[in-house]
C-alpha cells in the first residue's frame, strides 16, 4: 500500500467494521444487492477477508443492484493480471491470439461478473482516476466530490445520482 501504516491500519478497520454491518443490513438483502470486493484480497488481513467473505457469500445471488468496492486494487495490475492470463490462455492453446477482442479481455478482469460502471463517484476532491477500473471506465460517466469517501452522505450520494440522471450518454460518440 502506498499510504502511510498508521492511515492503512485505519482503513483496513474501517471496511471490517463496514463490511461486518453490510452482511447482515436488511437493505443489502431487501433491494437484492450484490456486494464485492475487487482487488489483490490475499493483501487484506485474515479479519478483514472473513468479513468480506460473509458480506460476498450473502449476497452472492443477487443481481438487481451491484455493489463494488475496490480494495487493494490498481488497474494497471488488474490489465498485467488479465494480460498474463490471456497470455498462459493462448501458449495452453485455451483460447487462440485471433479470439482476443474486448468481450474477452472483459472475461479476465476482476470485475468480470459485472456490467462496467455507468457512473463512478470520485471522492476526496480529486479530479483524477487514479489508476482506478482503467479498461472498465471507458464510457462511464464521473461524479467528483470534495467529501472524503468515509463521511459520504445519502444525500451526496443522491447528488451523484441526480447528476448522472440528468445527462445525455453517446458512449463515445
Amino acid at each position: 500500500f502506498k499510504r502511510s501504516r498508521e492511515e492503512v491500519d485505519s482503513l483496513m478497520a474501517l471496511f471490517e467494521e463496514n463490511f461486518m454491518r453490510i452482511a447482515t443490513d436488511d437493505r443489502v438483502h431487501k433491494n437484492r444487492i450484490r456486494v464485492s470486493v475487487l482487488g489483490q484480497k490475499e493483501l487484506l488481513p485474515p479479519s478483514l477477508k472473513e468479513a468480506i467473505r460473509n458480506a460476498e457469500e450473502n449476497s452472492k445471488e443477487y443481481s438487481d443492484y451491484f455493489f463494488n468496492l475496490a480494495v487493494a486494487y490498481g488497474g494497471r495490475e488488474e490489465l498485467i493480471a488479465a494480460i498474463r492470463a490471456i497470455s498462459r490462455d493462448v501458449k495452453e492453446d485455451r483460447i487462440r491470439e485471433e479470439d482476443i477482442d474486448e468481450k474477452l479481455v472483459s472475461r479476465y478482469l476482476y470485475t468480470a461478473p459485472f456490467p462496467d460502471p455507468d457512473l463512478v463517484l470520485r471522492t476526496s476532491g480529486e479530479i483524477r482516476v487514479s489508476n482506478f477500473l482503467l479498461w472498465q471506465n471507458a464510457y462511464s460517466e464521473f461524479y467528483f466530490t470534495d467529501v472524503y469517501w468515509p463521511g459520504l452522505t445519502f444525500t451526496e450520494f443522491l447528488k451523484a445520482v441526480r447528476s448522472y440522471q440528468l445527462r445525455q450518454r453517446r458512449f463515445g460518440k
